[in-house]
């Protein structure tokens, strides 16, 4: 098969298209053929080294995280799929990914794809659709009625969050750049705020919960915003733990986990019209290298896709 490998960590230089060898499943596994992966921070984290259990890896390593694809095979121990079904997924990220033209996956962590839109929107969805999803429903404890605070609300995982906060019932303020305050309005967003020409810390007060995509002083300022027992939810790490609790606040951080039933849950949405994935751009997989410059740039509205199959 066709894949994007890297044989040391760096930059997107180390990224080589070329032939592998396909992958042979487990018991447990299944053996997906890719038409479509996308762009997360975690495939050029995991490129230059910088995750941890990065020292325990082999190499070569095939980088993504995102699938939508048919099942090719599935193991003799897999039930509730079959050859043919159409899956999508967010593989475990230590295993070798999905910047290619089949991977392995385990069943545990495969669910039926959306109905109502193809594998290059799909494939958009499941790390940066689990995001928003475990951040503001699992951390966040969001509930109808309360305002949430969603920084970087136009990027992969903002525009998720912003209509997943919708959905719920939630008063929703996202932070951007001056040329993604319109498309948010028409997101959904309550409102917008310009951060590169205003102080959200000066505009807001008391709100229930904060989804910190960004980190740094955003992460610092986001505290004079919470209420009394409000909650910050980082996908970047808490900058000051203490601060947090001295202020009476409950931080938490984390990152996405695979989820069948979470992405039932999204599928579901989507096939209801209730959810749509934005799509930044979408390019093949031989431009591996290029979305990811483009990704890692910041940005990116939405998600940067890659095409596998033709």
């Amino acid at each position: 098969m066709k894949a994007v490998q890297i044989y040391k960590f760096g930059g997107v230089n180390e990224l080589k298209y070329e032939d592998a060898p396909k992958p042979e499943i487990k018991s447990d596994e299944v053996l997906i053929k890719v038409y479509a992966t996308s762009i997360n921070p975690v495939d050029w984290k995991v490129r230059e080294g910088h995750m941890p259990g990065s020292d325990k890896r082999t190499f070569p390593i095939i980088l993504g995280w995102d699938v939508s694809g048919i099942i090719e095979m599935a193991g003799s121990n897999v039930n509730g799929f079959k050859k043919g079904d159409a899956v999508y997924a967010r593989p475990n990220v230590s295993r070798n990914g999905t910047y290619a033209e089949y991977v392995a996956v385990n069943a545990g962590e495969i669910a039926l794809k959306p109905t109502s839109i193809d594998h290059i929107h799909s494939a958009a969805v499941p790390l940066a659709g689990l995001t928003a999803w475990q951040g503001l429903f699992d951390h966040g404890k969001l509930e109808s009625g309360q305002k949430v605070l969603i920084h970087a609300a136009a990027g992969g995982v903002g525009t998720y969050a912003v209509q997943l906060a919708k959905w719920k019932g939630a008063y929703v303020i996202g932070t951007a750049s001056e040329q993604n305050l319109d498309f948010l309005k028409k997101l959904g967003v309550d409102e917008v705020i310009d951060y590169k020409n205003e102080a959200f810390e000066s505009k807001l007060k008391d709100l229930d919960l904060v989804f910190d995509l960004v980190g740094g002083d955003t992460q610092k300022k986001s505290l004079d915003v919470l209420k009394p027992g409000g909650i910050l939810v980082s996908t970047v790490g808490l900058r000051d733990e203490a601060a947090i609790k001295e202020k009476g606040m409950i931080g938490a951080q984390f990152m996405a986990q695979s989820s069948p039933g979470d992405l039932t849950s999204l599928a579901k949405l989507i096939d209801e019209g209730k959810l749509k994935p934005i799509i930044a751009e979408v390019l093949t997989l031989p431009q591996a290298a290029e979305a990811q410059q483009k990704s890692e740039a910041g940005h990116t509205r939405g998600k940067i896709v890659l095409k596998v199959a033709q």
